[in-house]
C-alpha cells in the first residue's frame, strides 16, 4: 500500500466513523448499499454533517468564522486534490471522482450560513432552504450512483430532489420542539410551534406524503447496487414519519420520536425480501 493510499484510507475511516457515530439508521443504509458506493458517500455524509455541526453545535465559538473557514477549506481541497482535515479530504476525493457539481456544492453551504442568519421562513426562504440542505444532497449521492451517465443523472434529478426533500421535513416535524427551544428556528413556513395543531400538523404531512411518493418513483430507477440501500434509508424515514403521524400535535413539542432497534431490523429485512423478488 503506497503512503498516499494509507491517508486516503484513515481519512475514509474519519468520514465512515462520522456516519455511525451520528446516524445508526443512516449508516444502516450505507451498509446496504454495493461496496463501490459506500465509501463516496460515507464521505458525502461527513462534509454535510461537519457543516451542520458548525451552525447548530458550537454555541460557544463563532459560528460564522467557523463556517467561512470550512467553506475555503472545502474549496482548496476541491482545487489541490488534497486536505489536512481528513473529512474534506475523503469528500473532495468524492468531488472529483464523480464530477459533483460546484453549484450544489455551494448551493449546500448557502443553506448552512442561512442557519445563521434566519429564525423563521417564508414560503420562499423554505423552498431555498430545502434545496440547499437536502435537494442538493441527494443530488450529491445521484451523481455517484450513476458513475458517470450524465443522461441518467438528468433523468432522475426531480425524484432525488424529492426525497432528499422529504428526508428533511420529516427530520424538522421529528425535531420542532429542538429546533425551536433550544436554537430558536422554526423551519415551516405561517406555523405557530406553540400552538400547533392537527390541521396544520396534517398538511405538513401531505407534503412529506408527496414527496415520498415522488421519491419512490425515483428509487426504482436506479442502478442496482444503489437501490437497495436507498431503499432502506426511505423505508426508516417513512416508517418514522408514520410514528409522527399517529402522535397528536400537543405531543411533538413534549417527545422526540424514533424508530426502536427491533423495528430497525425487522424493517431492514422486509425490505431486502422485497427488493430480491422485485417488489419496491
Amino acid at each position: 500500500m503506497t503512503s498516499m493510499k494509507l491517508y486516503d484510507d484513515v481519512c475514509l475511516q474519519a468520514s465512515r466513523a462520522t456516519t455511525f457515530s451520528y446516524s445508526t439508521s443512516f449508516g444502516l443504509g450505507v451498509r446496504s448499499l454495493h461496496k463501490r458506493f459506500r465509501a463516496p458517500i460515507h464521505s458525502i455524509y461527513g462534509f454535510v454533517r461537519f457543516a451542520d455541526e458548525i451552525v447548530d453545535t458550537f454555541h460557544d465559538h463563532d459560528k460564522r468564522a467557523l463556517l467561512e473557514q470550512f467553506t475555503t477549506d472545502t474549496w482548496r481541497a476541491i482545487e489541490e486534490g488534497i486536505s489536512l482535515n481528513p473529512i474534506l479530504h475523503s469528500f473532495q476525493n468524492t468531488v472529483r471522482t464523480y464530477s459533483i457539481d460546484r453549484e450544489n456544492i455551494e448551493t449546500f453551504l448557502r443553506s448552512m450560513t442561512m442557519d445563521l442568519e434566519q429564525q423563521r421562513h417564508d414560503r420562499h426562504s423554505f423552498d431555498a432552504y430545502i434545496l440547499g440542505s437536502a435537494e442538493v444532497v441527494g443530488l450529491m449521492c445521484l451523481r455517484v450512483f450513476v458513475e458517470g451517465n450524465d443522461a441518467e443523472y438528468q433523468r432522475l434529478k426531480p425524484p432525488a430532489m424529492r426525497l432528499g426533500a422529504a428526508f428533511q421535513k420529516v427530520n424538522f416535524l421529528r425535531d420542532l420542539r429542538h429546533d425551536h427551544q433550544s436554537l430558536g428556528r422554526t423551519y415551516f413556513p405561517g406555523i405557530d410551534v406553540l400552538n400547533l395543531d392537527a390541521k396544520a400538523k396534517e398538511g405538513i404531512e401531505q407534503s412529506i406524503d408527496a414527496d415520498f411518493d415522488a421519491g419512490h418513483e425515483g428509487i426504482k430507477q436506479l442502478p442496482r447496487g444503489a437501490r437497495f440501500g436507498v431503499y432502506v434509508a426511505y423505508r426508516y424515514y417513512r416508517a418514522l414519519h408514520e410514528r409522527i403521524r399517529l402522535m397528536p400535535s400537543e405531543r411533538i413539542l413534549a417527545e422526540r420520536v424514533s424508530v426502536p432497534n427491533t423495528a430497525k431490523a425487522s424493517l431492514l429485512m422486509r425490505s431486502y425480501v422485497r427488493h430480491s423478488l422485485g417488489l419496491l
